[in-house]
């Protein structure tokens, strides 16, 4: 009943930019963390941005400087701008957020987005 949806994804050179976009939609009361991962081929999926619905944000050491999350809680949506773009950034890149989908009690689920694919060339 809660879906993300990445979008934003492609191939840039080495030094590029690109912006992801993950849309929240569905049964939402409060979407609290949201959250970007990535998996390169033949690697584990690992954390590299994190937003609160404040908007206290959190970095991978391998991105700060280079990436920035932000969201629009209007639009249920979060971003993550990647500047200064690396062959090594190249990955399938995730959104996950934590969703309480209703204001009569306080239970919270996790939900992944698809995954889109940032394919950074030398």
């Amino acid at each position: 009943q809660v879906q993300l949806v990445e979008s934003g994804g492609g191939l840039v050179q080495a030094g590029g930019s690109l912006r992801l976009s993950c849309v929240v939609s569905g049964s939402i009361f409060r979407i609290n963390a949201m959250t970007w991962y990535r998996q390169a081929p033949g690697k584990e999926r690992g954390i590299i941005a994190t937003i609160s619905t404040g908007g206290v944000t959190n970095y991978a050491d391998s991105v700060k400087g280079r990436f920035t999350i932000s969201r629009d809680n209007a639009k249920n949506t979060v971003y993550l701008q990647m500047n200064s773009l690396k062959p090594e950034d190249t990955a399938v890149y995730y959104c996950h957020a934590v969703v309480r989908p209703s204001a009569n009690n306080d239970r919270q689920y996790s939900y992944w987005g698809q995954g889109t694919q940032v394919t950074v060339s030398s």
